[in-house]
């Protein structure tokens, strides 16, 4: 049985907000109360919330959604001031914030960074202002070198190029400054600290004009940094702009008339011309059309629409218009779970990340630690100056940083995420997209999941003497007249006008009858043709060579023999081989698990490519199924969409839902929900997964990489902090740009 651990592991070394965008625990639903925090932004800064709160009683939950920098509360009523309490004590400012916007995007560019270069730092100041205040401080510490390269050694000059690097320093970093005194009072040695000591340090030792470069190079490939990881934080949220924020509403006179979408009632009737988007989720009453349904569906290839069709918000009309019943609100969209169901899962931490979280709480204190006996000993063994060994102390202090190693989880495991979700494939979680690669077989089941999940006339032909022409038409009116499901495939297969039918009544558990021009007829089963008498044993052959292959047979009689034999069967989807043969091709073992019988079971598994099929199953039994292929392969999925599916799909590793026409229990139950119903996607999973664990293990040991080569050049070699901020943020945008390469459309 599948857990997953959204614990929290201490981050704190991570950078001051450290471009997390995923590192939360799964956000709640609407209980509690709501809070916006502008400075927390990585699992740093949730880290020490999580333990400012650990202390009081009365607290229930927590739902972070760093992305949105919002906290959601459930508490006793007594326990939200005390709460509100230690989180200002920990030096975070909450207020309240709108139920709404925990799901938002943030309005502003950039994403923070403890720095204030994008939005937070000042109330007013955008993207724009940040450029132009760094530019500023650019400038200004370029002005300091100048002085410290050609300016007189006097101390009038010496005096105006550190006033000119300490302008260059507040400019760029006085927010960094102000971050970092708060994390030192409170022990931690987030990056704003070590920025904070290493350059105070090295203004201190008369390194004055390297110190302003530093900071002003720090800010601005922070800010750079912060516009990548955006990209991959608000990846899923360009579905937002999909639906059109007005409906063009029927109105209880009959006129037509432009209405915001969030006013819209349900089954309220609205209008869709030609090329415009589907502005809610609703039931097509009126016209033809055919709609591209990629961004819900992953589908390229449009959908012919007639009445009675469910059409969904964010999807574009083609050809005609249409009148559509709406049966979704705004906020209940199949785009709007779409996009929730995403966040969700961005909020979840990965195992990769949680180990990274780890390392890098270890990897901080260890470094500063180094840092200090570099300051201390090296005068000593070395024989170089104070002001040298604490110079190499400072660069050890920026290599320090572990932001991009930090980093480096987060980024891949929502660019995995919103890949997949751009695919038509919604994974709630990172966990199941790391762990989707160790898959060895996957059970599916048979009716909705491999076939079509509705019967369809496959074969008939008349029989003895009968005149075909005649037989066909005979049975296709009397199968007009029923609503069961056979004799509906029998009508639409047959696609004949019907004849007027006189008598008709239904036969339970064998059939239906009735009389055209004076002429009793049956339309039936294998049991009630036997009980009229008219089996005999060419017949029963034929029977026993259709059941064989899963089909259902149903007769056509008069009262004194056979004129024709239907076989239904519920076909197989175009999709399923090939499905199945790269499931086979990634050393995945597909297994069938069906209630059908098993001669219909091991037909439709031949037919697909499936050497292990189990028919005959109750839910139960597909549960213990599902366990003892955890025992015989390992990692287990389950694939299903019925409710009777539900017990196997949470008890698998991961399930799989097909969500198209799957059942609610079934998606909730499922790690994965498939909105197009296409197997396909499961092995897409699959190869994502490995391609998402590929890429975060290359980003990590980039990272590690790049900090080892600088870590033993500043002890032993001549690294500069000018280096040693280049290869942090280097590295940064290293692993940021290697991650985002998942966005990318795959084949």
């Amino acid at each position: 049985m599948k857990t997953e651990n959204t614990a929290v592991t201490d981050a704190s070394s991570c950078c001051g907000a450290s471009s997390h965008p995923a590192a939360a625990s799964v956000a709640l639903g609407g209980g509690g109360q709501l809070f916006r925090i502008a400075t927390m932004d990585c699992s740093a800064e949730e880290s020490e919330i999580r333990r400012a709160l650990e202390p009081i009683a009365g607290i229930r939950s927590l739902g972070f959604q760093l992305g949105a920098r919002t906290l959601r509360i459930e508490a006793a009523e007594e326990a939200y001031p005390l709460a509100l309490e230690a989180i200002r004590k920990a030096g975070f400012n909450p207020q309240p914030a709108a139920s709404g916007s925990a799901t938002q995007p943030d309005g502003h560019a950039g994403h923070d960074h403890d720095h204030g270069h994008a939005h937070d730092q000042n109330a007013g100041h955008g993207f724009g202002s940040g450029v132009t205040r760094l530019v500023a401080a650019l400038a200004l510490a370029a002005g300091a070198e100048a002085v410290s390269f050609f300016a007189p050694d006097v101390m009038a000059w010496k005096a105006a190029g550190m006033a000119i690097a300490a302008a260059a320093i507040a400019l760029a970093g006085l927010d960094t400054y102000k971050k970092g005194m708060a994390a030192l009072l409170r022990g931690k040695l987030n990056i704003n600290a070590l920025m904070s000591v290493a350059v105070t340090g090295a203004f201190l030792i008369g390194q004055w004009p390297e110190a302003a470069m530093v900071m002003a190079l720090y800010a601005i490939a922070e800010l750079i940094e912060a516009k990548a990881v955006d990209r991959a934080r608000n990846a899923i949220k360009g579905l937002l702009d999909m639906a059109p924020e007005e409906a063009l509403m029927r109105g209880a006179d009959g006129a037509w008339t432009a209405t915001p979408v969030a006013a819209v009632p349900l089954e309220a009737v609205v209008r869709i011309r030609p090329g415009e988007r589907v502005p809610l989720d609703g039931i097509v009453t009126l016209g033809n059309s055919a709609v591209n349904q990629a961004s819900i569906t992953g589908e390229s290839i449009p959908v012919d629409k007639e009445p009675g069709d469910a059409v969904f918000a964010g999807t574009i009309n083609e050809t005609g218009e249409i009148e559509v019943r709406v049966t979704a609100a705004a906020g209940n969209t199949t785009l709007a779970r779409i996009i929730h169901a995403v966040e969700q899962a961005q909020g979840s931490r990965a195992p990769t990340q949680r180990f990274v979280d780890r390392f890098a709480a270890v990897y901080t204190p260890a470094v500063f630690a180094i840092a200090v006996a570099v300051a201390v000993l090296m005068p000593m063994l070395a024989g170089l100056t104070w002001p040298e060994s604490l110079y190499k102390a400072l660069v050890l202090l920026v290599i320090a940083c572990p932001c991009a190693l930090v980093i480096s989880t987060p980024v891949t495991v929502v660019s995995g995420l919103s890949a997949a979700a751009r695919r038509g494939i919604l994974i709630k979680g990172g966990t199941y997209l790391e762990q989707a690669r160790l898959l060895k077989a996957v059970a599916l089941d048979k009716t909705g999941t491999i076939t079509e999940g509705k019967p369809q006339l496959v074969d008939w032909r008349a029989w003895g003497s009968a005149d075909a022409a005649a037989a066909a038409q005979l049975a296709a009116a009397i199968a007009s007249r029923s609503d069961h499901p056979v004799s509906k495939a029998i009508a639409a297969g047959l696609n004949l006008e019907a004849v007027e039918v006189q008598a008709f009544k239904a036969l339970p558990g064998r059939g239906v009858e009735g009389s055209i021009d004076g002429k009793r007829l049956v339309l039936g089963n294998h049991r009630l043709v036997h009980e009229l008498g008219l089996c005999g044993v060419e017949l029963e052959a034929e029977l026993a060579r259709h059941e064989q292959q899963g089909r259902t047979v149903t007769l056509l009689a008069d009262d004194a023999r056979v004129l024709a034999l239907f076989a239904v069967a519920d076909t197989i989807k175009q999709t399923s081989r090939q499905a199945i043969a790269d499931l086979k091709s990634l050393g995945v073992t597909p297994v069938m698990l069906t209630g059908d019988n098993a001669a219909t079971a091991q037909a439709i598994a031949a037919e697909a490519g499936i050497g292990d099929a189990r028919g005959d199953l109750l839910p139960e039994a597909k549960l213990a199924a599902i366990q003892e292929m955890q025992q015989r392969y390992g990692a287990t999925g389950m694939t299903g969409d019925g409710i009777n599916d539900a017990p196997a799909l949470a008890q698998a590793d991961i399930g799989f839902a097909m969500g198209g026409a799957g059942a609610d229990t079934a998606m909730e139950a499922a790690d994965v929900v498939i909105m197009n119903d296409n197997l396909e996607r499961v092995a897409e999973t699959v190869r994502l997964s490995k391609r998402t664990h590929a890429i975060l293990w290359q980003n990590i040991s980039l990272a590690l990489g790049i900090k080892s080569v600088f870590l033993v050049m500043a002890v032993f070699g001549t690294a500069t902090m000018w280096m040693a901020v280049f290869a942090d943020m280097g590295a940064s945008l290293l692993v940021v740009g290697n991650g985002l390469r998942l966005l990318r459309r795959q084949s």
